[in-house]
Formats: C-alpha cells, structure tokens, sequence
C-alpha cells in the first residue's frame, strides 16, 4: 500500500494536466462527516450555485502541509464565490484534528478514512485537489498545489462556472 502512496505522490505529471486518466467527466456525490460533527453533502454545496474544490490531505504528507496555507489563503479569500472542502485520508481523526489548527484551516474538512470518496474520485496519492464546477462537471484534477497554480485553477473554475474571476 505504501508502495502504491509513493508511486501516487511521484505521478504528478500524470494528473498535472487538465482532467487525465479520471473515469468520470461529472464528480461523483459524496457525503462527508466533518471534524465539526456537521455533514457536506457535494449535492447540496452544488445547490448553492457556486463551484466546489475538493482537496485530498493527511497530516503525515510533507507536501500537503507545503500547500495547506496556500489553501487556506485561497479559502479565505474566495469563500464568499467558491466552497472549498477537505477530505482527510489515511489518517487518525486527532493527528488530523492537529494539523487544521496548526496551519489555521477553517474551511470545511472530514475524515475520509470511513468511506469510499477516495476510492470514488480515483485518488492516487496526496495531496490531489479536484475542481468541480456548479454543473457537477470536473474542470481539473491536480496534485501539490502552488499559489500559482491554484490562482490560475480557480480562475478557470470560474469562467468554466460563468462566475467570473475578480
């Protein structure tokens, strides 16, 4: 299993272009039990008209702490256009739990540890963040996020959303 994480995490120039080798053009719904006791719904985020962006982590990856205020950032600052949520995976809920408070994550995030999400979206390896347009549609999927990647994704997210960029 291991073996297969490390594989994932070294595979980035096969999920680093626009929607490769994912079996599916629409995200699949998904339910997710949140460290605040609350339920995210994909359905019900859709509902409100705004696109969702959908990062895999675990506290024990290296890059997903490189990129976890790169995300906060972004959710602070486009929250009121864009919903962003975490899916925790392979992890303990506490070790988790420490990881959001150190890196000051206030967006939404569960443990995916207890459902098939990850197996759904096809995850590879973490961290992967997929960014879902308020049709449902899959605009991209991408792992190890930097500022400018992530500035570039939600902007097309946006028009691919006719939500506009500023």
């Amino acid at each position: 299993m291991l073996v297969l994480l490390w594989f994932g995490l070294q595979a980035k120039e096969v999920a680093s272009s626009k929607v490769v080798n994912v079996p599916f053009s629409t995200a699949p719904e998904f339910s997710l039990g949140l460290f605040d006791g609350s339920t995210f719904t994909l359905k019900d985020a859709l509902q409100t008209g705004k696109p969702v962006v959908v990062n895999f982590w675990a506290s024990w990856c290296g890059p997903c702490a490189d990129e976890a205020p790169v995300l906060q950032d972004a959710a602070r600052r486009y929250g009121d256009r864009i919903t962003f949520v975490g899916v925790d995976v392979q992890d303990i809920d506490s070790d988790a739990q420490t990881f959001l408070r150190k890196y000051g994550i206030t967006y939404q995030n569960g443990s995916g540890n207890a459902g098939p999400i990850s197996v759904q979206y096809g995850m590879r390896g973490v961290p992967e963040t997929y960014f879902i347009a308020p049709d449902g549609h899959l605009v991209r999927k991408w792992n190890t996020l930097t500022t400018a990647d992530l500035e570039q994704f939600l902007s097309e997210l946006q028009r691919a959303s006719g939500t506009g960029s500023s």
